[in-house]
């Protein structure tokens, strides 16, 4: 099966590091023309240079913040206008500021991280769309993760606000079927990112998620990015609605247990709630 991108254009969100980096390279090299949005213009420009270093000059970086509508409509604008039609988008932008027991949860927090992976990847559909529709088609694919399906205690709003994009992505496919724009989501197990490495670095933690999973071995981007190709490419023509782990099984078991790592911060009072 040969999965053809060749003069496409795409706009990948969080494009300048992990996941959204290894799917952009992934594009870059496959033909694609894309465009890699994020906050931090430094890094995205490092990640476009890296890329084009080995992809023929085929990615531009775009700074915005997925959390200004306005900011999101002006990219989803760029990327169209950059060769006249928008063909697919990955929305990898997210993250969490808050971790720990629900009643010590910092409420500012939490609603920056719902602003984050909630209303930032209603932002990016809801632009995105609009010019696959007027196209007469495309795919979407967000990123979730498998802390929207198995409850990870002790991750506060993640988990929570993930589950969201899951019913969005859901909801978005159903209704935009018609107009052949065609909706999906993966769910990332353990994946070695900078973001995670915390996580491996806990010898206890990262047993804890080596028993929770069917293949002994840690995700990699690449896992991630061969999944979100595949969706965006026409050989998944026939695919929407559809929410796909991508964890090694993990989604089989059960979530992490975390308590190595956050019992020394909030003592073993504090993670059953106490205050």
């Amino acid at each position: 099966m040969e999965l053809s991108f060749t003069d496409r254009t795409y706009l990948i969100t969080g494009g300048g590091s992990g996941i959204g980096l290894g799917v952009a390279a992934g594009l870059a090299r496959a033909g694609a023309h894309v465009l890699v949005v994020g906050r931090n213009s430094d890094r995205l420009s490092a990640a476009a240079e890296q890329i084009n270093s080995d992809a023929a000059a085929r990615v531009r970086p775009y700074p915005a913040d997925v959390t200004d509508e306005e900011q999101v409509a002006n990219a989803v604008e760029a990327a169209t206008a950059w060769n006249g039609r928008l063909h697919g988008v990955v929305h990898c932008a997210g993250g969490s500021e808050t971790i720990g027991p629900v009643t010590q949860i910092d409420s500012a927090a939490w609603r920056r991280t719902v602003d984050l992976n909630v209303n930032g990847a209603m932002y990016v559909l809801k632009h995105s769309a609009r010019q696959m529709v007027r196209a007469g088609g495309g795919s979407f694919v967000g990123i979730s993760s498998i802390a929207a399906s198995n409850v990870h205690r002790w991750f506060g709003a993640y988990g929570v606000t993930k589950s969201a994009l899951d019913h969005l992505i859901m909801l978005a496919a159903d209704e935009l079927g018609p107009s052949w724009v065609r909706v999906n989501g993966i769910r990332p197990g353990l994946i070695r990112t900078d973001l995670v490495q915390v996580i491996l670095d806990s010898p206890e933690v990262s047993e804890d998620y080596r028993q929770c999973t069917p293949l002994p071995r840690v995700g990699e981007v690449t896992d991630v990015a061969n999944m979100a190709m595949f969706l965006l490419s026409d050989a998944a023509g026939w695919v929407t609605g559809q929410v796909i782990n991508v964890d090694g099984g993990h989604g089989l078991r059960r979530g992490p247990d975390m308590s190595a790592m956050l019992e020394p911060v909030f003592g073993p009072d504090g993670l059953r709630g106490v205050v």
